[in-house]
């Protein structure tokens, strides 16, 4: 189930905590503190459940209490109506929950960032409405005196703390489960750079839905044993502001991104609002909400990211975080591998036929068309503005064409997105280079791999071959904000080659280098296309280009100017008019 990791040494921590938590909670004879100590696992499991897709994806959701509140009232009405054991009617509210998520996610991912936020937030405030229009302001639990365990009503407060404690324990070792998962992989890649992760393959759409659906069905199950034990259930309490703030904040406060967060959250800040408004609540209305207010506030100032990202930053460092420029990475000797240039009569791999794009008046890109051998390195410059990147994301699919067709070894992939693109077998890199900050460079690299295995270790193995080709084996374990540009850029190589390409569109990978640092990464790229990958190659730095590609084409202001070899293309008076410049034409 986890892969690499024992579940055993997974889960015990977990389940430690669980057993000091309830035995912890079995010393209250207070039904009260008893109540308090429900609502920690119950608020704690509502957090898990906003992290399982806010956390891990970064979509920020201010409408999770949509999930908890159909919850709610979905245990509540089958046992009302029907009369229906909320032992059933809480893992129906799981799946109303898991639907929900799918109906709202569906449509709400198409919008980004704040739009997605208030989209959200619009959810529960409707629903809100909605119920009270049906009637249901107010919807009390019936109290069964015959068989009261058998409807969830258990003659102690601490049958509830159990309940909702062994809820949490389900919660979080889901939780840890994603995290250790590819599919928590991809979304954390989501999370860090969204067109990265589209660009090596991830289903970006695909990856939030599943994420939704798992968050909202535990948010959904959550709701049904919250209405159980408040006996009265009005749509202000399910679905009201505080509900989704609570679970936002307890998983800020406690850490984002993480299954201990929300309960670090949690068992700080429940018990302190709820015994605060109890003592203070007829002084000052609304304690609730000055908690969690200072709450945020502190965590901001303190720790940004949260109490378990501030505490284990500071008394357990990440060791992959030293030697921010150690220059470690070392270009192996493998690389000068000779490489023969592809016969006349080679096949096409990549073929563009009368691509256009248009902006309005604007013509970015303007009729071109051109064919690419297997096994070449084919380089693309042009003055800045010429259409050069946007011709690289026309190809692979990251803007729509206005006209025109692309065939990738026969096959028409006009249209498709960069993810089925990847998936075909075209990598890509960035002129800005776009690695997952928080990830280690392995990680990075699996990535890159995952969407062309099915199988975990073959991911793994192919990631630390594509590590190994380019020169960073002695960097698996650094994260990437402690790397070069250099090993950068040899990092973004690596992620690329290793979802096994048969054609990679490289976009200015050597910007940014010193004279050494290029000759490196031009080793590398060779290396590269002598296994029989195609490099397509955007590119100023002209003395690199005309030692590395077959082939030029040259764009200015859309169009193609120039076509052919570079000893050639270089003479020709129009591209040392348009690009070259006449200091360039002297020199030659």
């Amino acid at each position: 189930m986890f892969g690499r990791y024992s579940f055993i040494r997974e889960t015990l921590p977990i389940v430690g905590f669980a057993a000091v938590y309830l035995l912890f909670s079995y010393w209250f004879e207070s039904s009260y503190y008893k109540l308090i100590l429900t609502l920690v696992p119950i608020w704690a499991t509502m957090g898990l459940a906003w992290n399982l897709l806010s956390g891990y994806s970064g979509l920020v959701s201010f409408g999770h209490a949509s999930f908890f509140g159909l919850g709610a009232y979905t245990t509540t009405l089958l046992l009302v109506k029907f009369g229906i054991t909320p032992w059933i009617g809480i893992p129906i509210s799981m799946v109303v929950g898991g639907l929900s998520g799918a109906l709202i996610g569906w449509p709400t991912f198409r919008l980004r960032g704040h739009y997605f936020a208030l989209a959200m937030l619009a959810y529960p405030l409707a629903l809100l409405y909605v119920f009270e229009w049906l009637g249901y302001q107010e919807v009390a639990i019936p109290y069964k005196r015959e068989n009261g365990l058998a409807y969830m009503q258990f003659g102690d407060q601490f049958g509830y703390v159990v309940t909702a404690t062994l809820m949490m324990v389900a919660a979080m070792v889901l939780s840890r489960w994603v995290e250790l998962s590819r599919f928590g992989l991809a979304l954390l890649a989501i999370k860090q750079n969204e067109a990265a992760a589209d660009a090596v393959g991830i289903d970006i759409l695909r990856a939030k839905l599943k994420a939704i659906i798992l968050s909202g069905a535990i948010a959904g199950a959550i709701g049904g044993l919250y209405a159980i034990v408040l006996l009265v259930v009005t749509p202000p309490s399910v679905f009201g502001m505080l509900t989704s703030a609570q679970a936002l904040i307890v998983t800020l406060f406690g850490g984002v991104g993480t299954f201990w967060g929300p309960v670090i959250g949690s068992v700080i800040l429940i018990p302190l609002s709820e015994v605060l408004h109890a003592e203070l609540g007829h002084i000052l209305p609304g304690i609730q909400g000055v908690v969690f207010g200072f709450a945020i506030i502190g965590v901001i100032i303190a720790a940004p990211e949260g109490l378990f990202w501030g505490i284990r930053d500071r008394f357990m460092p990440v060791p992959s975080r030293r030697g921010r420029d150690t220059g470690t990475s070392k270009v192996p000797e493998a690389a000068s591998m000779h490489r023969t240039k592809p016969a006349a009569d080679a096949p096409v791999i990549l073929r563009v036929c009368n691509v256009s794009k248009n902006y309005g008046g604007l013509k970015a890109v303007q009729n071109v068309n051109f064919d690419v051998p297997k096994g070449a390195i084919f380089g693309i410059i042009g003055p800045n503005g010429a259409g050069k990147t946007t011709l690289f994301n026309l190809l692979n699919g990251f803007t729509p064409l206005s006209t025109g067709q692309i065939f990738l070894d026969g096959q028409d992939i006009t249209g498709l997105r960069p993810n089925e693109v990847c998936r075909l077998g075209v990598g890509r890199t960035f002129q800005i280079v776009r690695p997952f900050m928080r990830m280690s460079v392995l990680d990075n690299v699996i990535v890159g791999a995952i969407s062309a295995n099915e199988n975990d270790d073959m991911a793994r193995q192919q990631a630390l071959e594509a590590i190994e080709i380019v020169g960073l084996a002695d960097s698996v374990d650094r994260l990437a904000n402690s790397l070069t540009n250099k090993e950068l850029r040899l990092m973004e190589l690596a992620r690329a080659l290793a979802g096994k390409p048969k054609l990679m569109l490289l976009d200015e990978t050597l910007a940014g280098l010193g004279s050494g640092e290029v000759e490196d990464l031009l080793h590398v790229i060779r290396f590269i296309a002598a296994r029989g990958v195609t490099i397509v190659i955007i590119e100023h730095t002209m003395q690199a280009m005309v030692r590395l590609a077959d082939t030029f084409l040259v764009l200015d202001h859309g169009a193609v100017i120039g076509l052919g070899e570079p000893a050639d293309v270089t003479k020709d008076p129009k591209v040392i008019e348009a690009y070259l410049g006449k200091k360039w034409a002297n020199r030659a």
